[in-house]
């Protein structure tokens, strides 16, 4: 099925959707949102979505059931956040500049300042609006897999440091967001972390109305302790009066998309190489920056060895050296699997390569295809 870049959505057969294109599932989805719904509910937490890690508004009639707002980087998300998922806007940056925060202090329910400086640059600014402050505050902890990914690291400049100077502004702030997990499966870490924050910051959490602990915290995963989780996080907020706030992005997308794409040639130079029309440099970047490799949803596995690749001109732009049930040849069907959080967001015109379109199975099974990107929209995005 070849459809113009104009077309809305509309509702396809299952079959006939044209490589390359990202498949989001919203039964999946909401088995995630159910677990999002428990945590919220038995531990008193508000969730809100994070749009670093996915944005695709397509889905947020279902996501907005579940969650009590969206959480930004900038400008761009925290617009989109309030014009298409609406409910709380949380509005952080790095760096704001001051025509940004003109702008976002309209809609935000609470703007996010990253540094003391920053605070003391806008301050007067937000409170005219009549908006909240927060203030990011670097805890000295964190849990990450990769440096790269690592707030706490050595010269981090995500946050304020220096306790003393912060309580010193504490009446201005409504809240303070600690961001300092990634990809943490382990909820006792959650605790000895939580515990750590009352320790160090204590008279300071005590003259707040919120809390975010950020996102990166994997509770969506399978053998989860979600009992555990929401009792660290009653516990806090009946501790210092607060309202703790989660910022999840990969919990509530995980395992609910695949980027599906079709073999374009294979070639042997040791093994054998598939190249699919899709790319992990344009597509999967989390993928080449962390030097990962996704799973594969089909084919199945097996003995046969091959490495999956894509199409750019990158020598490493490969997805995996796997071992399938069968050979791969021309026109044969690979599925990327978990490929919602961190790829749509990060996808990009290198080599002039098509971007994947955008398809959601809904609840009711039907296979929506909601966008499509041609020429077009490349050249658009150059000059």
């Amino acid at each position: 099925m070849n459809c113009t870049d104009e077309v809305g959505p509309q509702a396809v057969s299952w079959s006939p959707l044209q490589t390359p294109y990202y498949l989001l599932d919203e039964q999946a989805l909401a088995r995630n949102l159910a677990v999002v719904d428990r945590v919220r509910a038995e531990s008193g937490a508000k969730a809100v979505l994070a749009l670093k890690c996915f944005a695709t508004w397509a889905v947020f009639p279902l996501l907005r059931e579940h969650l009590d707002g969206t959480t930004s980087s900038s400008l761009f998300e925290a617009r989109l956040g309030h014009e298409e998922f609406g409910k709380e806007v949380h509005a952080y940056s790095v760096g704001w500049s001051r025509p940004e925060i003109l702008e976002v202090r309209t809609f935000a329910d609470a703007v996010i300042l990253n540094s003391l400086s920053q605070f003391h640059q806008f301050r007067a600014d937000v409170e005219e609006a009549g908006v909240e402050i927060g203030l990011r505050v670097n805890p000295g902890v964190s849990h990450s897999h990769f440096d790269l990914a690592d707030p706490a690291r050595r010269f981090s400049r995500l946050g304020a440091t220096d306790l003393d100077e912060v309580l010193a502004i504490a009446d201005s702030l409504a809240g303070v967001m600690f961001h300092f997990n990634c990809e943490n499966t382990d909820a006792r870490s959650i605790a000895e972390s939580v515990d750590h924050l009352t320790r160090r910051f204590g008279p300071l959490l005590d003259r707040l109305s919120w809390v975010s602990l950020g996102g990166g915290i994997s509770f969506t995963s399978p053998g989860y302790d979600v009992d555990g989780l929401c009792s660290t996080l009653s516990t806090f907020a009946a501790r210092h009066g607060v309202q703790v706030y989660l910022e999840p992005g990969e919990a509530v997308v995980t395992g609910t998309a695949e980027l599906v794409t079709t073999v374009l040639d294979v070639v042997h130079n040791e093994v054998d190489v598939a190249i699919v029309d899709a790319s992990v440099e344009a597509h999967m970047l989390d993928h080449l920056i962390y030097s990962t490799s996704p799973s594969l949803a089909s084919p199945a596995p097996g003995s046969h060895r091959v490495m999956v690749a894509g199409r750019t001109c990158l020598a490493g732009d490969v997805f995996g050296d796997y071992h399938l049930e069968r050979p791969l040849s021309v026109g044969d069907e690979v599925r990327i699997a978990d490929a919602a959080g961190y790829t749509m967001v990060k996808k990009n015109w290198f080599n002039g390569v098509a971007m994947p379109s955008i398809a959601v199975r809904r609840l009711d099974g039907r296979v929506e295809l909601v966008r499509e990107f041609g020429f077009d929209d490349y050249r658009r995005s150059l000059s």
